[in-house]
């Protein structure tokens, strides 16, 4: 989704108009997210960036998009571009490195 939307519309009380446009965000993360994924991904993941224009967008993570938008509503913007593009989310197993932390793992499991 690459899509510019406004902030301000007439007639309209600019916190609704902000409120429909963080609710048109999370609607289409729902909808991606409830897409079936293709063997050998594990889930849906997202490429976002915000901005006034597409020109200036900034990368943002998948949770700061609402308040990148909010930023923008807070600094007056008569419009905030938000592109977001779904992408193959492959999850990566971490080992543990120190292993002191098994060893007290164990010990309390022990005590109680």
């Amino acid at each position: 989704m690459k899509k510019n939307y406004p902030l301000q519309a007439e007639g309209k009380h600019p916190d609704r108009v902000l409120e429909a446009v963080k609710h048109d965000i999370r609607k289409y993360f729902k909808r991606e997210r409830n897409r079936d994924v293709p063997k050998g991904v594990d889930f849906w993941d997202f490429d976002c960036k915000v901005g006034l224009t597409a020109d200036t967008a900034e990368v943002v993570r998948v949770s700061g998009v609402i308040e990148a938008v909010d930023a923008a509503a807070k600094a007056g913007a008569s419009s905030v571009y938000v592109e977001i593009l779904s992408k193959h989310g492959v999850r990566v197993l971490r080992h543990n490195v120190d292993s002191g932390d098994e060893e007290m793992g164990d010990d309390l499991s022990a005590t109680h």
